[in-house]
């Protein structure tokens, strides 16, 4: 077993699975949710549930954090007392995708106590965290990135793309282009329907030739399951994958950068899936509000 000490926070469909390969890959793990559910799936390995975020970061020499939003992890990280709780030497890795510059204030905050903070988002899903095989985009020291890479290798590979920061950076474009890609994927099979094929055989089509992509395998195959389920799948797309289209179009905006042919195929993807959401629930239009996308400051 591992020396390394790692505490998780925020075990809900996605930090579930990464927990859980963490387990796998021998490493001693402290467990940490609000809800006393989350844990349950836990019980029966040999993690160890804290009864605070200080007590977890007390007993941890690395803590993952994949909760929702940068609200969520701002209230980990200070309000909870995480940062008072772990010791100099220490580090955290936030895996949740949240503003590039979120991280960089709460890494000049650990800093001060001797702590280093990476950004260390993630993409692949629960079936890729399952199987190990999820992108971990990092920013930070690349000292502190070493000593939690045994750690992020267990559910996946790990890229190091710079200061803290870089890593959001890195997955808000990746999702953005993935934004993109489900908003063709859907219009261009619906075209190919209006125009008389097969939708499931125009997806065969398609997936095995230049026009593959994982939007359109997520069209094609799962229907937005996801790997959770149809219903829970465009329940977190339309929760998760708005707010980080619209972090990355706000990024984009507030750096003077032009969205180019990215802010209207982001815009086509947001509507799409409030018609999924629609559909799933079997009401008329989507009654969930929604910003206006807009690439100017």
């Amino acid at each position: 077993m591992s020396h390394t000490r790692v505490g998780f926070i925020g075990v809900g469909d996605q930090g579930a699975p990464i927990a859980r390969r963490i387990l796998e890959g021998d490493f001693p793990l402290a467990v940490y949710a609000r809800r006393a559910a989350s844990l349950e799936p836990f019980r029966d390995t040999r993690a160890t549930f804290p009864e605070s975020v200080a007590a977890l970061g007390a007993q941890s020499d690395v803590v993952g954090i994949c909760v929702v939003d940068d609200a969520g992890v701002e209230e980990v990280v200070v309000a909870s007392g995480l940062l008072e709780a772990m010791a100099p030497g220490s580090a955290i890795a936030v895996h949740s995708t949240i503003h590039p510059e979120t991280c960089r204030r709460l890494a000049a905050r650990a800093s001060d106590r001797g702590i280093a903070l990476l950004d260390a988002p993630v993409s692949g899903m629960a079936e890729a965290a399952r199987a190990g095989s999820m992108i971990i985009m990092v920013g930070g020291d690349r000292e502190a990135f070493d000593r939690c890479l045994p750690v992020f290798e267990t559910f996946g590979a790990a890229v190091h793309l710079g200061p803290v920061g870089s890593g959001q950076v890195a997955k808000l474009i990746n999702n953005l282009v993935g934004g993109c890609n489900l908003a063709v994927a859907h219009d261009a099979l619906e075209r190919g329907r209006q125009l008389g094929l097969d939708r499931a055989a125009l997806a065969r089509v398609i997936r095995a030739g230049s026009g593959a992509s994982w939007g359109l395998g997520v069209y094609a195959d799962s229907q937005f399951s996801l790997g959770l389920g149809r219903e829970r799948g465009i329940e977190l797309v339309a929760r998760n994958g708005r707010k980080d289209i619209e972090l990355a179009l706000g990024l984009l905006a507030s750096s003077g950068l032009d969205a180019g042919i990215l802010a209207p195929a982001a815009e086509a993807f947001l509507a799409a899936v409030d018609r999924e959401a629609s559909s799933q629930a079997g009401a008329g239009p989507a009654t969930t509000p929604r910003r206006a996308l807009t690439t100017g400051a």
